[in-house]
């Protein structure tokens, strides 16, 4: 994606959207104080399942990460920081575009590209894959997966992170983040599309993968933070090796 083609008008309309992705206290802020307790656990569960020295300040060096749905670059970044060589793919060419404005104004060198992964180069195999609150937006998720693992590395790993469905979800996830807390837009979800814990064991088995570990990620009101969890009725990440 070359935006030295791309009208200066245009640049600087996507320099202010990738500001707004990047505010902590903007319209993406809930996905701020969201995103520690995802990296702490994917970070955690790449270095136990690489055997990376805990000291590496580089721990990432030499792994490709695939961020499927990668938005402005919000979990990009982090694992590029850490040495990873990231691409980041979004069906929204704005998203990709505010993701390489802003990695490049912070000197990273990440990938990114405005495409689907229906349409990624499957020769091309990558260490880490994470889907994370994608899959509850797909028209088919058992298709969906199935591209996915195509594209994970022999011994690789794929996160993925949905909400469960659930009568807690559908309170909590649905409508209070959306109607009464207001973390998310109206109608960014739709309760029918999500999926159980059990749902995406069911689709790392059938890809030929080991399930390595899940948390829950769950938000406590009167502190105003996420924290990981058991709990597993609302937001949940699993984690599986390809076999």
């Amino acid at each position: 994606m070359d935006i030295s083609s791309i009208d200066k008008t245009e640049i600087d309309k996507f320099k202010n959207l990738a500001k707004e992705w990047w505010k902590h206290d903007g319209k993406f802020k809930t996905l701020h104080k969201f995103n520690p307790i995802r990296l702490e656990y994917i970070i955690n569960t790449i270095k136990d399942h690489y055997a990376i020295d805990q000291k590496n300040k580089l721990p990432l060096r030499g792994l490709s990460v695939l961020d499927i749905g990668c938005g402005g670059g919000l979990m990009s970044e982090p694992l590029a920081r850490l040495g990873a060589e990231v691409t980041g793919i979004d069906a929204l060419e704005k998203n990709c575009i505010t993701a390489k404005i802003h990695a490049e104004e912070n000197n990273l060198d990440i990938n990114y590209l405005n495409t689907t992964v229906e349409n990624l180069n499957k020769n091309k195999k990558y260490d880490v894959i994470l889907n994370l609150e994608v899959i509850e937006h797909v028209n088919n998720p058992k298709n969906f997966i199935k591209e996915c693992s195509g594209l994970v590395s022999d011994n690789g790993i794929m996160f993925i992170a949905t909400i469960n469905k659930s009568i807690f979800s559908l309170i909590f996830a649905k409508f209070m983040a959306e109607y009464v807390l207001g973390f998310l837009p109206k109608g960014t979800h739709d309760w029918n599309k999500f999926l159980t814990p059990e749902d995406i064991y069911s689709f790392f088995i059938q890809n030929n993968f080991d399930v390595i570990s899940n948390t829950g990620v769950n938000y406590n009101p009167l502190r105003d933070e996420w924290f990981m969890s058991k709990r597993m009725d609302a937001n949940f990440i699993v984690s599986g090796k390809k076999n």
